[in-house]
């Protein structure tokens, strides 16, 4: 039986939840992906900064550990399909959330995050008896992701809102 016959949709009901949540690739038009994506792995080989990696569906997906997205395009360009919408159009609308796993938040001095934000949305309020506690300003966060890898617990995601 050929791709050409079946329902790709369909598959989401079989995946992970945990990816839910997870932007699939930037510029993506979401609603059409699992319809449209044929799993050619160009985006894959495009990407310079070599973050596109598949799901266990065979999805590409964003994988903020291996490092950060810059938003260069080249994913858009080099899929043959009609997924992407054009560059000048905001990219996606995930930003960075940061859980209870902190460092800061157990009183640990760590501010990795914040220095490898290069739009400056993660600060650092000062706080009576504890040590500096980050804080997001959601509006400048692009969701590049920079904040993910650097992350020595694991206490940030990049996540739809």
């Amino acid at each position: 039986m050929s791709n050409s016959h079946i329902n790709l949709s369909r598959r989401q009901l079989f995946t992970r939840r945990k990816d839910a949540d997870k932007p699939n690739l930037p510029w993506v038009k979401n609603h059409l992906f699992t319809d449209l994506c044929t799993q050619c792995g160009k985006c894959q080989q495009a990407c310079p900064e070599k973050i596109i990696k598949p799901t266990d569906g065979g999805f590409p997906r964003v994988d903020f550990t291996a490092g950060e997205c810059t938003f260069c395009y080249q994913c858009a360009e080099a899929c043959p399909e009609p997924l992407f919408i054009p560059k000048e159009e905001a990219p996606w609308q995930v930003k960075a959330h940061i859980n209870d796993d902190c460092l800061a938040k157990r009183n640990v001095d760590c501010r990795s995050c914040g220095d490898s934000c290069e739009p400056q949305a993660i600060t650092f309020k000062l706080a009576v008896g504890s040590v500096a506690q980050p804080q997001i300003t959601q509006d400048a966060c692009t969701g590049c992701g920079a904040c993910v890898s650097v992350c020595p617990t694991k206490a940030i995601v990049v996540k739809h809102n």
